[in-house]
């Protein structure tokens, strides 16, 4: 490898890293999501990864057909930025959805207390709360099986497809106009690593640090807790963060 390939390729990982770890959105829904839908550590990585594939995928496969088709790169740039601003509205649009869902649930789910007196006279009481069927519940699960389980992944799935990589075209006009074909692999295999990677990491920290919390009171809060955090990245994304 010589000192310019090298050279490259290290930009491609220091982009591919500092892109994902300075955006928020890369991580945090997932995170969220997790937590509020009772994801396994293994779920969450793999809709992590899945995402984070379709989110790499997409811009190295705009960015490679521009170049092949001969297409400037202010073009690709301004496609790029046109999905940025998409994205950001699916984030916003998805995060309020579900956080006025979450809301609702809440309330619904509210606990009151019941009173029992028993046959020596003595009095007793307890605190419930109502699942969707309305029935009693003493000790509920933190994230119960709901009709968005199955649905949540694909909506991110989406979204991330959707979710440009601003900093991978730049990087491949270069090896392109040197008519390189290794030197863009290099360049789409180390920027993609580095954005997984930091994207998995960040996600099984930050799944770790939830599970450490213990916040029994705002158990029935969870779905809105993780719907705020997805609009908050939306509207991050919007501000350019």
């Amino acid at each position: 490898m010589n000192s310019e390939l090298a050279a490259l390729t290290i930009t491609a990982v220091t982009l591919g890293v500092v892109h994902t770890a300075l955006g928020p959105d890369h991580y945090v829904p997932f995170a969220a999501m997790a937590r509020a839908g009772g994801w396994s550590r293994r779920k969450t990585l793999l809709i992590t990864l899945g995402c984070g594939v379709a989110h790499v995928g997409s811009s190295v496969v705009i960015g490679l057909l521009g170049l092949a088709l001969g297409s400037m790169v202010v073009s690709l740039e301004g496609l790029e930025a046109s999905r940025g601003e998409l994205a950001g509205w699916l984030l916003i649009g998805f995060g309020l959805a579900y956080f006025v869902w979450g809301l609702v649930r809440a309330w619904r789910n509210r606990p009151h207390t019941h009173w029992h007196v028993h046959a020596d006279g003595t009095i007793h009481s307890h605190p419930h709360v109502h699942d969707a069927d309305h029935l009693h519940v003493h000790e509920p699960p933190f994230a119960e099986e709901d009709a968005t389980a199955g649905l949540t992944p694909w909506v991110l799935f989406v979204i991330f497809a959707f979710g440009p990589c601003e900093p991978l075209i730049p990087l491949l006009i270069y090896p392109a106009a040197q008519a390189d074909p290794l030197a863009v692999v290099l360049v789409v295999l180390a920027f993609s690593a580095a954005t997984l990677l930091v994207m998995l990491v960040a996600v099984a920290l930050l799944v770790w640090g939830l599970e450490t919390l213990r916040w029994a009171k705002l158990h029935r809060f969870s779905h809105a807790l993780a719907g705020a955090a997805v609009l908050g990245c939306g509207v991050l994304v919007k501000l350019g963060l």
